[in-house]
């Protein structure tokens, strides 16, 4: 029996041995798909738990840059208020009043005194448009302490100088007060969206970075040296950084405060506080306000510098560090200022790109037509029939495929709202210049509202305007130019490339990948916003030309094309399709 099974295995050998190989690679087979198929499922996991953390962290991060506004803001708007103090003058206007009713009850004023002084139509609308003011209004405490000391030496100003400057003032802080509330979004937007985006880049840096030791305890602080350091997010430079909202809070309000009210002088300096206007009067004097502070053309607007009112030169940045009690006196360390330094000059760079003159414009857009499109068509106007219709279509829309221009186009917008109004055939309202200034002066506490949020202003701009979301993405989500710590080496002086404050065309040869940075997540992870990333490891900052040598550019990138405005026309092509 033993012999005889000897005798098959010998004549079935082969077969035998083919048959156990099929079976064992068989085997082997399956082991080897199913580990993939494992290892494709902890993949898509592992990317699903990335974008949810990166979106997480963006949502978040929006959200901080809303209540930074709304802390910050009513520093700025206590500096304009003791700087435009238009309660003051309506209180010098009401006892001019006083003083008048006083004479007339008096029989002091003879016939001849009040024909040259104003009939009595005059008083008697000086006294309804002074109670307009005076309705309703707010009264800055720091401007009756004012008014009140500043009452044993007043000084001598006729009724209608009162009303000239109450009207050039009224109109100077509201719009000061609009095109603060702008910059500021903008500014804490790219502040807190650089922060973050170091700090994510930083935190997947250390998670892939190999663990310490911990058979051994350093007696030495070492915290400040890690990856996070590299990457310039550390407590000091971050906090630095941010005090540079210290100059527009403080210094830049000035500089668009005198350029508003030159353009409001020009334009309002000839209408009379009692003349009766229509609104789309009101709306075409703002247009040319708008016009003559933004750029009275596209390429205008585009090539406007906003840099001087956002933040201060390089030999007063020491002393605004100074002003707001930053700067201490132990020396920074040059790590330190390098990473500060790049930070300002990261943001100096995108402060000077078009894309912040264009979503500056759409912002300004949504807060001057809710200010005159519906508050004084509201209040001044009593215009209830106002139906508002924004639009904001893309640049690269082809005129001919826009929809046609509404009948009656009461835009304070300097081009891109549109606004229709339903009303009946009959003549257009109409209300005098005092009224719709008592409006407007009383809106200028609502603009810099900070404190008893919302803010109706910043709503509409954060509600209105979708590329400010898509501007923040991109910003959030590119990474930037910096070579990574490597054990062993001298990295002084090695960080960052040279630094530039008005070009922006350094690169770094260096990529990130080929240092061993693990692949972050990009910003096509971030769909809300409807932005795609930059080359997947371009720089932000790298406006003039294209790296096509790294990994993650599309394949029909065109190379004449810098890498910004690509992203930038994808981040908005969503946008355009909409409103299309």
């Amino acid at each position: 029996m033993i012999g005889a099974s000897r005798r098959w295995l010998r004549r079935h050998r082969n077969g035998i041995a083919i048959g156990v190989g099929v079976v064992g690679a068989g085997y082997l087979a399956a082991q080897y798909v199913l580990s993939k198929i494992s290892e494709a499922r902890e993949r898509m996991s592992s990317e699903r738990i990335a974008r949810e953390n990166l979106r997480r962290r963006f949502e978040q991060n929006q959200t901080d840059c809303t209540f930074t506004v709304l802390a910050l803001l009513p520093t700025a708007t206590e500096n304009i208020l003791e700087a435009l103090p238009v309660e003051e003058l309506t209180n010098e206007l009401q006892q001019k009043k006083a003083e008048r009713l006083a004479k007339l009850n008096a029989g002091e004023i003879t016939g001849s005194e009040m024909s040259s002084s104003g009939a009595p139509s005059a008083t008697e609308d000086d006294g309804r448009s002074l109670s307009s003011f005076r309705s309703e209004g707010y009264v800055h405490t720091s401007q009756t302490a004012e008014s009140s000391s500043g009452a044993d030496t007043p000084k001598l100003k006729s009724r209608t100088q009162l009303w000239n400057d109450l009207k050039i003032n009224s109109l100077t802080r509201s719009f000061t007060l609009i095109y603060t509330l702008s910059l500021l979004t903008l500014l804490t937007r790219i502040q807190l969206n650089l922060l973050g985006r170091r700090n994510y880049l930083s935190s997947v840096v250390s998670l892939a970075s190999p663990p310490q030791d911990q058979s051994t305890i350093n007696l030495e602080d070492h915290d400040d040296e890690g990856i996070g350091h590299a990457f310039g997010n550390d407590f000091e430079t971050n906090r630095r950084y941010l005090t540079f909202s210290w100059w527009l809070l403080h210094r830049g309000w000035r500089q668009l405060m005198g350029k508003v009210k030159g353009a409001v002088e020009d334009v309002f300096g000839s209408v009379n506080p009692r003349e009766d206007i229509t609104q789309e009067t009101l709306s075409e004097l703002t247009l040319a306000v708008r016009k003559k502070v933004e750029g009275a053309t596209e390429e205008e607007r585009k090539s406007a510098k906003w840099l001087s009112c956002l933040l201060p030169s390089r030999d007063q940045e020491e002393f605004v560090l100074k002003e707001s009690g930053v700067l201490s006196a132990s020396e920074t360390s040059p790590q330190d200022a390098s990473n500060l330094r790049h930070l300002l000059d990261e943001t100096s760079d995108l402060i000077d790109s078009p894309q912040f003159s264009q979503i500056l414009t759409l912002l300004n857009n949504e807060a001057f037509s809710l200010l005159i499109d519906n508050k004084c068509a509201i209040e001044a106007f009593k215009n209830t029939n106002l139906t508002h219709h924004p639009h904001h279509p893309s640049t690269q829309q082809d005129p001919q495929h826009q929809p046609p221009q509404p009948s009656q186009n009461f835009s304070s917008s300097v081009t891109l709202t549109q606004t229709t109004y339903t009303s009946s055939h009959t003549s257009p309202s109409k209300a005098k210049l005092a009224t719709i200034l008592a409006v407007i002066a009383r809106q200028a506490h609502a603009i810099g509202n900070g404190t008893e949020p919302p803010n109706d202003y910043l709503s509409a701009m954060e509600q209105g305007v979708r590329e400010l979301e898509a501007f923040a993405a991109v910003v959030y989500s590119s990474n930037f130019d910096v070579k990574l710590p490597i054990p062993g080496q001298d990295q002084e002086g090695g960080l960052y490339p040279g630094e530039t404050t008005k070009t922006a065309t350094s690169t770094n040869d260096t990529s990130p990948n080929a240092a061993g940075l693990p692949a972050t997540t990009g910003a096509d992870e971030l769909d809300d916003a409807g932005v795609e990333p930059i080359g997947g490891e371009e720089s932000i900052i790298d406006l003039g030309q294209q790296r096509s040598a790294l990994a993650g550019v599309g394949d029909d990138a065109d190379n004449d094309t810098p890498g910004f405005e690509k992203v930038w026309g994808k981040a908005v092509e969503q946008q355009s399709s909409s409103s299309s």
